[in-house]
């Protein structure tokens, strides 16, 4: 390269053609803050922000930058990547993720109201707003101002882990406020209670329940499929409280129409109202999620990691939050922040392996990694040694795998959805303080790969 060329304008013209190929969210997170140090013997030394980018860069795009450069001056032999942040402003003071004497703050443990069942830590305050769920979050704030009047019911739509049952709740949390009566359940809930009450003979009972509410939030409705008096009897709530301007919420995992097995004259309520769907979370918002995990815990991560984790966490929110408190956890762990690698395997334990484990094996696994009967987990004990198993088991089912509290409890002998939300509460507290359950938590799903 001839030593009057300008570094700074030769730069620039590689970063014109890198931007014309790759995302804009791409470009961002690998080429911020790069620029070229000097040039000697047909080398060329970029000057990158930390060992994150450097590792990256040359992984994945050193042969690409490389045929660029050769384009704009043939004598370039090679490119080294030399960490220099000369050129970004010292971020240290704000670096809290260091300060290895204080506990990781993971949220801490909320009681569910046994009269609602609403979980105070759904609220609009966390709940990050983006182009994937825009529609459902203005459609909610609609209702919340004109109740049982406009969206009546509101039906909100998708699939499992993109926060539908935060919208819901947060919802009901901000109807109790308005001193209104609500109550949260679930599909399978309903149906518990629908099927008890009719081997007591106690039908009216159950009707008088679920009417005197003046908003009702049902979750997972898709769970009644097949399930021919329980929609009887929805059908008949729904019409009461219809009639009477009460607000109905409902979600599922798919639209009202295309639920299998649901009475025509039940999707046609479902559907009278304001039907919403919750999309696949885009980078923006999934880098937005992290970054209110981030402040709601006191933690910090850089930029770069940051984007990192929302380029390759493309699912659900549930298993970008878990990758999340899985770095918590083993920062906390090993005192230091975790390498490219520490992450990336991070990312494989508990995502991409995770996808084809029966919650049989699961029960195996933990059951075989604490030397008990599998058996044991399911049966009616509070022994310590047994509790504490199953109570990781439902953290794991939870958090990796996306499984509804209920689903959770009917595996897991027959417990009440309450009770599933206690165990993984408890876990997540746990988490917090205690660096022995941590490892049998990272030991545990790295025998799921």
């Amino acid at each position: 390269m001839n030593p009057s060329i300008d570094n700074k304008k030769i730069w620039e013209e590689v970063l014109n053609s890198l931007e014309l190929e790759l995302s804009k969210a791409n470009f961002n997170t690998w080429f911020k803050d790069t620029h070229i140090l000097k040039y000697e013997s047909g080398i060329i030394f970029i000057g990158v922000p930390n060992e994150f980018v450097k590792n990256w860069l040359y992984e994945k795009y050193n042969k690409y930058i490389i045929k660029i450069l050769r384009g704009l001056e043939n004598n370039i032999r090679a490119v080294e990547y030399i960490i220099d942040n000369s050129q970004i402003k010292n971020k240290a003071a704000d670096k809290q993720y260091l300060n290895i004497n204080n506990k990781l703050p993971l949220e801490e443990t909320v009681s569910i109201n046994k009269n609602d069942n609403l979980n105070p830590r759904y609220t609009f305050n966390n709940f990050i707003v983006g182009t994937f769920n825009e529609l459902s979050y203005v459609a909610s704030q609609t209702v919340l101002k004109k109740q049982g009047v406009v969206y009546n019911p509101l039906f909100i739509y998708g699939k499992t882990g993109y926060g539908k049952t935060h919208l819901i709740q947060a919802l009901g949390n901000e109807f109790k406020k308005l001193n209104k009566k609500v109550f949260y359940t679930t599909s399978e809930k309903f149906y518990t209670d629908c099927i008890q009450s009719i081997q007591q003979n106690k039908i009216n009972l159950f009707k008088e329940k679920y009417r005197k509410y003046d908003i009702l939030i049902m979750d997972d409705i898709q769970f009644l499929t097949h399930k021919e008096r329980t929609q009887e009897e929805l059908f008949h709530l729904f019409n009461y409280l219809y009639d009477n301007n009460k607000q109905i919420i409902f979600s599922s995992d798919r639209h009202p129409n295309h639920i299998p097995d649901i009475a025509d004259r039940l999707k046609s309520r479902f559907s009278a109202g304001m039907t919403v769907d919750i999309q696949v979370p885009d980078i923006e918002s999934r880098t937005a999620i992290i970054k209110s995990k981030i402040k709601m815990n006191n933690f910090y991560l850089e930029d770069i990691i940051v984007n990192y984790i929302a380029l390759e966490v493309k699912g659900n929110i549930r298993e970008l939050e878990g990758i999340f408190n899985s770095i918590m956890c083993q920062s906390q762990l090993k005192k230091k922040e975790l390498s490219l690698q520490e992450i990336r395997n991070l990312i494989k334990i508990n995502i991409n392996s995770n996808k084809n484990i029966s919650i049989k094996e699961i029960i195996k696994t933990v059951a075989n990694f604490y030397n008990i009967e599998e058996e044991m987990i399911c049966k009616k004990t509070r022994k310590k040694e047994i509790v504490k198993p199953r109570q990781l088991i439902m953290y794991i089912l939870r958090e990796d795998f996306n499984i509804s509290y209920p689903s959770i409890g009917e595996k897991l002998g027959g417990r009440d959805h309450t009770t599933v939300i206690h165990s993984c509460d408890k876990i997540r507290n746990n988490l917090k303080n205690n660096s022995l359950l941590i490892q049998e938590l990272e030991q545990i799903r790295s025998m799921f790969g």
